[in-house]
């Protein structure tokens, strides 16, 4: 059985037979919602690559310690994949959220896209926000990952612009595009961009923006992928093609 995760802000300068200490939300929950217990075996992870095995010292109401048995440092995963996420209507902004972050996503990107139904206005973008970043917490959890993917604020499309501009790759899903995605060259290093767009597909001002700053626009297949697992399979076809996934 795995030995459940834990995040904590910070691993530095610890090493075996050291005690850390967890607090707040996260040990609530590892607590009082999964009933640890002291003696149990628990992984600490800083989400920046560092992790610990240890087992639980002692508990409270929001508090737990861990005593450190084994540390073990994990390299940065590339090359790093970045999905811009139109943002979706309904609760399917959390759903791409979850599964980009259990296939190894480093960052994901909302992005209010022309054609974008939802919107993130005041105190809606912050929850909406908020919430996105919670389900790739959990799921970089679930996932056991040592490193945890970043939710980046809302982009504009100008913000996109940037990003494609910076990396080595950018690709644009699109149904109506020429070249496969299986076409695209991959780095070994660096960032590789993936733009996936809302339901009601891309503008044609977008896509000859996108175009413009450096981007190939591809297709995945003979089929039209939700906005919310178009990024999953683009990501995952080009994993497959990394060492990463070898």
């Amino acid at each position: 059985m795995s030995l459940p995760v834990h995040l904590v802000p910070t691993l530095a300068d610890i090493v075996a037979g050291s005690s850390v200490t967890v607090e707040g939300d996260e040990a609530h929950h590892a607590v009082a919602v999964r009933r640890l217990r002291v003696g149990e075996s628990v992984v600490l992870t800083d989400g920046a690559g560092l992790s610990v095995v240890g087992s639980v010292a002692s508990t409270g109401k929001r508090v737990f310690t861990v005593t450190v048995v084994s540390v073990s440092s994990a390299p940065e995963p590339a090359p790093a994949f970045t999905v811009v996420q139109a943002l979706p209507k309904g609760d399917r902004g959390e759903l791409a959220v979850e599964v980009l972050t259990e296939i190894g996503v480093s960052t994901v990107v909302p992005w209010a896209a022309s054609r974008s139904v939802a919107v993130w206005k005041g105190e809606r973008a912050e929850k909406s926000l908020a919430k996105w970043r919670a389900t790739a917490r959990e799921a970089a959890k679930q996932a056991r990952r040592s490193w945890f993917p970043e939710v980046a604020p809302l982009a504009s499309t100008a913000d996109v612009l940037t990003r494609i501009v910076a990396a080595p790759v950018a690709v644009v899903l699109h149904e109506e595009a020429g070249a496969p995605l299986s076409a695209v060259a991959l780095p070994a290093e660096g960032e590789i961009v993936v733009v996936v767009g809302p339901e009601g597909g891309l503008s044609a001002e977008e896509v000859a923006a996108f175009e413009s700053a450096g981007a190939v626009t591809v297709r995945l297949g003979t089929e039209v992928l939700r906005t919310s697992t178009a990024g999953l399979a683009a990501v995952s076809a080009l994993l497959a093609r990394t060492s990463r996934w070898v």
